[in-house]
C-alpha cells in the first residue's frame, strides 16, 4: 500500500467516525403529558354551591346540550343576584 492510499484510507475512516459523532443529538426535552395537566386543572378547580345546585336542577329536568347550558347560565346568574342583593342593604345601614 502506498502512502497516498494510506492517507486516503485514514481520511475516509476519520470522516466516517466524525460523521457519526455529529449525527448524535441531545436527548429530547421531557414533554409534559397534556392529559395530566388537564386533569390537574380540573382537580384544582372547585365548583361553587350555586353551580352544583343548578346542575342538579338541570338533571332533574332532563336537560341536555344547549338547553342545559342556557339553563345553568341563567340559574347561576339568578343565584348570584339573589346572594348579592341581601348584602347591599346591610352595607347601607351604616
Amino acid at each position: 500500500m502506498t502512502a497516498t492510499s494510506r492517507l486516503a484510507a485514514i481520511a475516509l475512516a476519520s470522516l466516517l467516525v466524525t460523521g457519526t459523532a455529529f449525527a448524535q443529538t441531545a436527548a429530547p426535552a421531557a414533554k409534559t403529558d397534556p392529559a395530566a395537566t388537564t386533569a390537574d386543572k380540573k382537580a384544582t378547580k372547585e365548583r361553587s354551591a350555586e353551580s352544583l345546585e343548578c346542575s342538579r336542577q338541570a338533571d332533574a329536568k332532563g336537560l341536555k346540550g344547549k338547553e342545559r347550558k342556557k339553563f345553568r347560565r341563567e340559574c347561576k346568574k339568578e343565584a348570584k343576584a339573589g346572594t348579592a342583593a341581601p348584602a347591599a342593604p346591610a352595607a347601607d345601614k351604616k
